[in-house]
C-alpha cells in the first residue's frame, strides 16, 4: 500500500476533520452561534470571490450587507459583524486542537532530527562516541517569555488541551460538549494582566508539557545513548522572563519577582508531589512504604511554605529518593525502578526551581540609576567615588567602579528606579537562598552598548552585599551598530581583571545575547541575520583567544522577522567558527502554545533543536559557511538590502503610514499583556526608536504586508541577476544551508502576505505611492526567491506547512476583511465625511479583530 504524504496526511487528519467539527460547532443549540454559523461560510464565499475581482473590503462587506440583511438595520449588522468575529476567534482554537491532536500522524516523531534518528546515523558513522562525550556537556536552554503575542486566557487553554484529547480519541459527545464550552466562554480580557497574571499562564505549560516532555528526552539519551549508564548533564535547562523582565515594564517589581520565583518552586514541589503518590501505589514493600508516605507528606506540605523554607529540602529529598533505589535493588529485584528513576532524573533536572528566572534591565536605566548611587553616595558621605566621577570617561569610569565595593542599604534611596532595579538584584540573592543558584542566577542588560553598562551592573552587584555574586551578567547587543562593535565591548571587558576574576568563578564562561527582533527592525531581515553571524563569529574569535568559552543567547520571536521560522534549520547551519556547546534562546507568545503546547509536540521541536545543534558539530562532514567566496557574496547581499531597507525606513511616509494605515496604536488596547507597546508614555509623540518589535512586526502581519520578512530580499537578489551573476547565488543557495534557511524563512513571510486586502490603498492620495513602493518589492522578492530556489510556488518544499498557513488564512479572512472595513469606517470618521458617533464601536471592532489574527498566524510577531 503507497504511503501517504505528509500532506496527504494533513488533508486526512487536519483538514477533513477540522470540517466536519466545524459544521458541529455551527449546529450547537445557540441562537447566536447557530445564526453565526450559518452567515459566516456566505461572508467568506463573499471575500474570496470579491477579492479575485480587486474589490475592497468596504465594497465586500456592504455587497454582503446588501445580499443577506437587506431588512436589518445598523446595529444588526454591526452585530453581527462581532459575531463573526467572536465565531472566528473559536474556529482558530478549534483548527489548533485539530492540528495538535494531528501531530504525531503527519509529524515523523523517529525521523530526521530527532533522537533516534540521531543515535541511529551517529551508530552508522560509528560516532556513537563522539556523541556521547558531547552530549555529556551539549546544553539546550529554552527561555520562555510573556512577551504579548498572544491572548488565550487561562480558561481557554484548559479548553484546547481537553478538545485536542477528545479530537485524538474521535469522542464526537464529548467534542460537542467541549464545543458548547468554547462557544460560551468568553476570549476577550478586560483588562491587563498583571506580570504575576503572565507568570501563572506560562507556568501552565512548565507544569503539564515541558515537565514530562524534557523527563521523556531525557530517559531516552540514558537508556539509549549512554546504555542506561548515569551522565552528570541535565541537557535541558528552562528559562523563564515573566516576573523578572523589568525592560520597558515598569509594572514589574520586586515583589512580583519574589511572587514569581515562590510560585515556580510550589509548581515544580506539587509535580514532585503527585509523582510520588503514584509512586507510593507501587511501592508498597517492607523497609521503603514509610519512606515513601514520608516525603509524600512533607512534600505536601512544602507546596504552602511560600515564606518559608520547603518541609523536605532538596538534598534530603534525593538523598531519599537513592535512599529507595539502593533497597529496590538490594531487596527486591529492582521492581518499578524505571518510575523511580525517572522521579530521580526529574528532581535533578528541576530542583526546587523549576525554571531560573532571569531578570532583564535596559542599560539607559542602569546609567540613571548608577547617577542616583553616586548621589546617595556623596550625600551620605561614603567616600567610594571621586567627586567628579560623572564627567569621566568611560574608561576612567571603569578604573573608579573596579575598586569600589561596599553596601548601600536600600532604604538611603528615596528614587523609585533605583529602589526596583537594587530591589531586583537583592531578591535573585534572596530566591537562590530559596530555591538555589538556578533560582534566578543571569541578569540581562538589554541595549547593551558599552563595556561600562557591564561593568555598571556588576557593581551594582558588589553596592548591594554581594561581593562575589553568583551570577551570569549577560549583555544584549540588538542593533546593526551595537552588533557590530560586540566583540571590541567584550574584549575590554574580558581584559578587566576584576571582572575576568569573576568569570574565572563562573567557570570562564560568558553568555552574550543577540537580538534578531530590534536587529531587523533596526536592519532589515538579510542585514539583521547576517549581522549576528557575524558578530557570533567575531565573539567566538576573541573569547577563544582570551581563554572565555563564550555562549549564545538568542533573543528570537515568533516570525522569521524576529529570528523564528524554521529556527533548527539555523542552528545546523552553524560552522565550527561559531561556539555552539549550548542552545538558548527565548521562546514567546503563540510558538508557546504551537510548538511546545502538548508533550507531543514539545518533545519533538525540542529533539529538532538538539539534534540541530549536534549535527553541526558531530555529524555534518563539511563546514559549508565558512567558504570566503560565500561570506562575500552575504556581505554583498546584506549590505545591498540594508541600503533598500534603510531608504524606505527613511521615506517621508513610513511613520505616517504605520501610524495611520495599520493597526500599531490599537496593539496596546488588546490587553493581552502587561508590558506597554513602547517604552516611554504612551501619550507621547509617535517615535519609531521607542516602538518595541513586537507592534511593529505584528502590524504587517494584520494588514498581511510582512515587511520585515521579506523587504530588501529581492532588490539584493536582483543586483546579481542584473550583473550577470545570478549563478553564483545559485550555488551559494544549493552550498549554503544558512542561505538556504534565510530564504526559506523569507518565503514564509511572502507566503503570508495578501496584497489584494489593501489593494484599495494604491489609489489613496497621500499613501498610495508608498502602498506601491512595498507592493513592488514584495512582487520581485516573491519572483527572485522563485528564480534562485527553483520552485514554481513559494514553500513548494514544504506543502503540509503551506497546507496548514493556507487554512489558516482562509479561516481569518473574513475576520482581516473586517478589520479593514472598521479601518475605513474611521477614516470617514476622521477625514468628517460620516458622522463620529460609530468611532467607539469601530476602534473595538478593530481590537478584537486582532486577536484571531494573531492567534490563527502562530507565529506573526
Amino acid at each position: 500500500m503507497r504511503k501517504l504524504t505528509k500532506k496527504e496526511r494533513f488533508n486526512d487528519k487536519v483538514l477533513s476533520r477540522y470540517q466536519v467539527y466545524n459544521s458541529i460547532f455551527s449546529t450547537l443549540p445557540y441562537e447566536s452561534i447557530g445564526n453565526t454559523g450559518v452567515m459566516l461560510p456566505l461572508f467568506e464565499k463573499i471575500c474570496v470571490e470579491s477579492y479575485d475581482k480587486n474589490n475592497n473590503p468596504s465594497q465586500i462587506v456592504e455587497f454582503f450587507f446588501n445580499t443577506y440583511l437587506k431588512d436589518s438595520d445598523e446595529k444588526e449588522k454591526i452585530t453581527l459583524l462581532f459575531r463573526f468575529i467572536q465565531y472566528i476567534e473559536r474556529q482558530v482554537v478549534l483548527f489548533d486542537a485539530v492540528e495538535d491532536a494531528s501531530f504525531s500522524y503527519i509529524n515523523n516523531l523517529d525521523g530526521r532530527g530527532t533522537l533516534r534518528n540521531l543515535k541511529e546515523e551517529a551508530e552508522s558513522k560509528n560516532k556513537k562516541p563522539e556523541l556521547r562525550d558531547y552530549l555529556s556537556k551539549f546544553r539546550l536552554r529554552p527561555v520562555l517569555t510573556a512577551h504579548p503575542t498572544q491572548f488565550y486566557p487561562g480558561s481557554v487553554l484548559g479548553i484546547i488541551t481537553d478538545l485536542t484529547s477528545a479530537v485524538k480519541e474521535n469522542d464526537l459527545a464529548q467534542i460537542k460538549i467541549i464545543l458548547s464550552q468554547l462557544g460560551k466562554t468568553p476570549f476577550f480580557k478586560n483588562k491587563k494582566p498583571t506580570p504575576y497574571d503572565e507568570a501563572v499562564s506560562l507556568t501552565w505549560y512548565l507544569s503539564n508539557v515541558f515537565y514530562n516532555s524534557i523527563s521523556n528526552i531525557y530517559k531516552y539519551i540514558k537508556s539509549n545513548i549512554f546504555d542506561g549508564e548515569d551522565f552528570n548533564n541535565d541537557i535541558i535547562n528552562l528559562g523563564f522572563w515573566p516576573g523578572g523582565d523589568r525592560d520597558g515594564n515598569p509594572f514589574v517589581t520586586t515583589e512580583i519577582t519574589l511572587s514569581t520565583a515562590r510560585k515556580l518552586r510550589s509548581d515544580v514541589i506539587k509535580n514532585y508531589y503527585r509523582d510520588i503518590r503514584k509512586l507510593r501505589r507501587r511501592l508498597t514493600f517492607k523497609n521503603i512504604d514509610t519512606i515513601v508516605v514520608d516525603i509524600e507528606n512533607r512534600l505536601y506540605k512544602s507546596i504552602f511554605n511560600d515564606n518559608n523554607p520547603p518541609e523536605i529540602s532538596l538534598e534530603e529529598l534525593k538523598s531519599k529518593l537513592y535512599q529507595i533505589k539502593e533497597i529496590l535493588t538490594n531487596e527486591h529485584k529492582s521492581l518499578f525502578i524505571d518510575d523511580l528513576d525517572d522521579l530521580i532524573n526529574k528532581v535533578n533536572i528541576f530542583g526546587y526551581h523549576f525554571a531560573s528566572l532571569d531578570i532583564r534591565q535596559d542599560s539607559r536605566i542602569h546609567s540613571k540609576v548608577f547617577e542616583n548611587i553616586f548621589k546617595i553616595a556623596q550625600k551620605s558621605l561614603i567616600k567610594i567615588f571621586p567627586t567628579n566621577y560623572l564627567n569621566l570617561s568611560k574608561e576612567k569610569k571603569i578604573k573608579v567602579l573596579s575598586n569600589i565595593k561596599r553596601n548601600i542599604p536600600l532604604d538611603h534611596f528615596k528614587d523609585e528606579l533605583a529602589i526596583s532595579t537594587l530591589g531586583s538584584i537583592r531578591a535573585m540573592k534572596t530566591i537562590q537562598n530559596a530555591n538555589g543558584e538556578k533560582g534566578s542566577n543571569r541578569y540581562i542588560i538589554s541595549n547593551n552598548q558599552s563595556s561600562l553598562n557591564i561593568i555598571e551592573v556588576f557593581t551594582m552587584f558588589r553596592l548591594s552585599d554581594w561581593e562575589s555574586p553568583s551570577v551570569d551578567i549577560i549583555p544584549l547587543f540588538e542593533t546593526i551598530s551595537d552588533l557590530k562593535v560586540a566583540s571590541m565591548v567584550m574584549e575590554s571587558v574580558y581584559r578587566n581583571k576584576l571582572y575576568r576574576d569573576h568569570l574565572s568563578k563562573r567557570g570562564n564562561k560568558q553568555t552574550i545575547m543577540l537580538g534578531f527582533s530590534d536587529g531587523t527592525k533596526d536592519g532589515g531581515y538579510l542585514m539583521a541575520n547576517w549581522s549576528i553571524l557575524k558578530a557570533k563569529e567575531a565573539l567566538t574569535t576573541i573569547s577563544r583567544k582570551l581563554g572565555i568559552k563564550v555562549l549564545f543567547f538568542d533573543g528570537r520571536g515568533g516570525p522569521p522577522a524576529r529570528g523564528g521560522g524554521n529556527t533548527h534549520q539555523f542552528y545546523a547551519s552553524m560552522g565550527g567558527f561559531v561556539e555552539s556547546d549550548e542552545i538558548q534562546l527565548t521562546v514567546q507568545g503563540q510558538t508557546i502554545s504551537s510548538n511546545f503546547g502538548t508533550v507531543q509536540s514539545c518533545q519533538y521541536n525540542l529533539e529538532q533543536l538538539l539534534s540541530s545543534g549536534i549535527q553541526n558539530r558531530i555529524l555534518n562532514d563539511s563546514n559549508d559557511s565558512s567558504n570566503k567566496d560565500d561570506k562575500v557574496i552575504l556581505e554583498n547581499l546584506a549590505n545591498i538590502s540594508y541600503k533598500a531597507y534603510s531608504d524606505f525606513k527613511n521615506h517621508p511616509k513610513f511613520l505616517p503610514y504605520l501610524e495611520h494605515m495599520s493597526t500599531i496604536k490599537y496593539y496596546a488596547k488588546t490587553n493581552i499583556g502587561s508590558r506597554p507597546s513602547k517604552r516611554g508614555k504612551d501619550d507621547a509623540e509617535f517615535d519609531f526608536s521607542a516602538l518595541r518589535a513586537i507592534p511593529f512586526v505584528g502590524s504587517w502581519s494584520q494588514l498581511k504586508q510582512n515587511v520585515p520578512g521579506f523587504y530588501g530580499v529581492g532588490t539584493a537578489l536582483k543586483y546579481y541577476s542584473n550583473q550577470n551573476k545570478f549563478n553564483d547565488l545559485k550555488k551559494l543557495y544549493k552550498r549554503s544551508s544558512f542561505f538556504r534557511t534565510l530564504i526559506s524563512n523569507s518565503m514564509m513571510s511572502l507566503t503570508k502576505s495578501f496584497f489584494k486586502l489593501t489593494s484599495y490603498m494604491k489609489n489613496d492620495p497621500e499613501y498610495g505611492e508608498f502602498w506601491t513602493l512595498i507592493y513592488e518589492e514584495y512582487k520581485l522578492s516573491k519572483s527572485m526567491i522563485l528564480k534562485l530556489s527553483g520552485f514554481k510556488e513559494l514553500m513548494e518544499n514544504e506543502p503540509a506547512n503551506k497546507a496548514s498557513i493556507q487554512t489558516r488564512e482562509r479561516i481569518v479572512l473574513p475576520l482581516i476583511t473586517i478589520q479593514q472595513y472598521a479601518l475605513r469606517k474611521i477614516k470617514d470618521i476622521e477625514r468628517g465625511v460620516v458622522s463620529k458617533k460609530d468611532l467607539n464601536t469601530y476602534e473595538k471592532m478593530v481590537t478584537r479583530s486582532l486577536f484571531g489574527n494573531i492567534n490563527a498566524s502562530r507565529n506573526s510577531a
